[in-house]
């Protein structure tokens, strides 16, 4: 069983909620966060993939979205 999970979500909500979860694509991934961008501080929205490269994990951008 391989994992098939790329991004990784963390995110904190309006009220002191903390939301963690995968997602296997990019479309996924803009269609959770389209779900729940009302519930969600953007400013604090967390996302990792788990795909990148030595090279962009260093010298990249830490946020995707």
């Amino acid at each position: 069983m391989g994992n098939t999970c790329r991004y990784v979500v963390n995110a904190l909500g309006k009220g002191g909620e903390t939301y963690y979860t995968h997602c296997k694509d990019k479309h996924e991934l803009q269609k959770w966060i389209h779900n729940n961008r009302e519930k969600l501080i953007m400013d604090e929205l967390i996302i990792t993939d788990k795909n990148q490269s030595l090279f962009t994990k260093l010298f990249g951008l830490k946020k995707l979205y």
